[in-house]
């Protein structure tokens, strides 16, 4: 069993910076691919960025530039820095995993989210 506990959200001012961390415990052997989605108010959830065992990177086209994933792989964390942070930025940040258990199944582990706020 896996968990993924995210950290790391809060209430920051436009043009702002904060950092988002996803913890994994438990058994994580086989995650291959960890990524950050996130979900405005009201609205679907939408990828904004991903990163590979291998430490290939994807953005969305509104993180790029601004947003850099990472990972520690001493500690199991993948971060998510975000700087000059804009009000649309608002949303709760959901950490995504994706683990192959088999050569037939792969299972997608979430975390609970962490809510981000961009306001005066």
């Amino acid at each position: 069993q896996v968990q993924l506990v995210e950290s790391g959200g809060g209430l920051v001012q436009p043009g702002g910076s904060l950092r988002l961390s996803c913890e994994a415990s438990g058994d994580t052997a086989g995650i291959y691919e960890t990524d950050w989605y996130r979900r405005p108010p009201g609205q679907s959830r939408d990828l904004v960025a991903r990163i590979t065992d291998g430490g290939t990177t994807e953005y969305a086209a509104s993180a790029k530039g601004r947003f850099t994933i990472f990972k520690d792989n001493t500690k199991n964390i993948v971060y998510l820095q975000m700087n000059n942070l804009e009000p649309e930025d608002t949303a709760v940040y959901l950490c995504h995993a994706s683990q192959r258990r088999s050569a037939t199944r792969i299972d997608n582990l979430w975390g609970q989210g962490t809510q981000v706020t961009v306001s005066t």
